[in-house]
């Protein structure tokens, strides 16, 4: 992507108090999350660009991130921590269980193409551009992951779905709606035969068709 505007320069920030590393690693981040949200461009998203922003030099940045590729990927991992917000208010007020899962499943899709950048950075690299510092295992654990485990669990408790592990129908929703967010990304223009979030819906309670209590 070309024709970035550079970003207009921020006061010289004074040196940071004892205590103040954490704000001052807060702020990198926010500013690196605002150049790629404008930008859509991972590229554009440098240590000089960002040490304008936050008004400190770029070895500042370096205190903090050992290089471009973590701090990238640590500003993803922010925006994939802000998906779980966007899931849990996508199904708000709902009761029904199932209904919950094709919602959180229309918000996943949603949420990953209007980051699109931060979600090819995160879930579409090679793994040999992953950092050291990055470990892929905490997306198992993260709460974004664990509430869809909560609500698979919540159909299983009130006989909505077959008996089945839990994790193992978490993943096999999260495979779903992960491919069909990947696809939308790289292959804009499939002939797709709905738009992205009914298509989402459609694809979600198809799967969900699948695994309903059998007469």
């Amino acid at each position: 992507m070309t024709g970035h505007a550079a970003p207009a320069a921020s006061p010289r920030r004074h040196r940071a108090r004892r205590g103040e590393g954490g704000r001052l690693r807060e702020e990198i981040l926010a500013a690196g999350t605002r150049l790629l949200l404008e930008t859509g461009d991972e590229e554009a998203v440098s240590i000089r660009a960002i040490a304008q922003a936050v008004g400190v030099t770029p070895p500042s940045i370096y205190l903090h991130f050992a290089d471009k590729t973590e701090l990238i990927y640590a500003i993803c991992e922010e925006l994939f921590r802000k998906l779980d917000d966007e899931m849990a208010a996508a199904a708000a007020g709902v009761d029904d269980p199932l209904e919950e899962l094709r919602r959180r499943g229309r918000a996943y899709v949603r949420f990953g193409l209007e980051n699109a950048e931060a979600y090819r950075v995160l879930f579409m690299h090679h793994k040999d551009e992953i950092p050291e510092t990055v470990d892929p295992e905490e997306l198992g654990d993260s709460a974004t992951f664990m509430h869809l485990v909560e609500v698979v669990q919540r159909c299983l408790d009130q006989g909505a779905l077959r008996p089945a592990d839990p994790m193992r129908l978490a993943v096999g929703l999260w495979v779903l709606v992960h491919g069909l967010t990947s696809l939308l990304i790289s292959l804009p223009g499939f002939p797709w035969p709905a738009e992205p979030e009914q298509l989402a819906d459609r694809l979600v309670a198809d799967h969900l068709q699948g695994l309903l209590p059998r007469p």
